[in-house]
C-alpha cells in the first residue's frame, strides 16, 4: 500500500471521527485489531454498540467508497467485532455495522456519507 493512499486512508478515519462525534456517537475505541483484522471505529450511539468501517477516496472513477465494502470484508469486520464483544463481555449488547464513506476531492470539501446498518450478521 503506498504512503499517499495511507495517508488517505488515516485522513478519512480523523474526518469520520469527527463526523461521528457531532452526530452523537461516543467513540469507545480507533483501530481495534485482533488475529482478524481490524475495526476502524468502536462507538456508542444510544443503546447500541456500532462497528465502523471507514472507507475515502479521493476520486469517484473506480466506485465509491461505500461500493468497496464486499462480502469477504463484511465477513472479517464481524469475526473482529465477536472478538470486540467477547473481550470487553458484551454479550447482551445490541450492536450494528455503519460505514463511513468519505470522497476528498482536491478542489473541496469531503463528502461524508453515514450509512447506518451497512449489513447485517447472518
Amino acid at each position: 500500500m503506498g504512503k499517499e493512499r495511507i495517508n488517505l486512508g488515516r485522513s478519512g478515519e480523523k474526518i469520520a471521527t469527527g463526523f461521528l462525534k457531532r452526530n452523537g456517537y461516543v467513540i469507545l475505541e480507533r483501530n481495534f485489531s485482533c488475529l482478524f483484522g481490524e475495526i476502524d471505529i468502536i462507538a456508542r450511539d444510544g443503546e447500541s454498540i456500532v462497528f465502523v468501517e471507514v472507507r475515502t477516496k479521493g476520486s469517484d472513477e473506480f466506485g465509491l467508497p461505500m461500493e468497496s465494502v464486499q462480502e469477504s470484508k463484511q465477513r472479517r469486520l464481524i469475526k473482529v467485532a465477536w472478538s470486540y464483544i467477547k473481550s470487553h463481555k458484551l454479550y447482551n449488547a445490541y450492536f450494528r455495522f455503519d460505514l463511513v464513506s468519505i470522497l476528498v476531492r482536491q478542489e473541496g470539501k469531503p463528502q461524508i456519507c453515514l450509512i447506518k446498518d451497512a449489513f447485517w450478521v447472518s
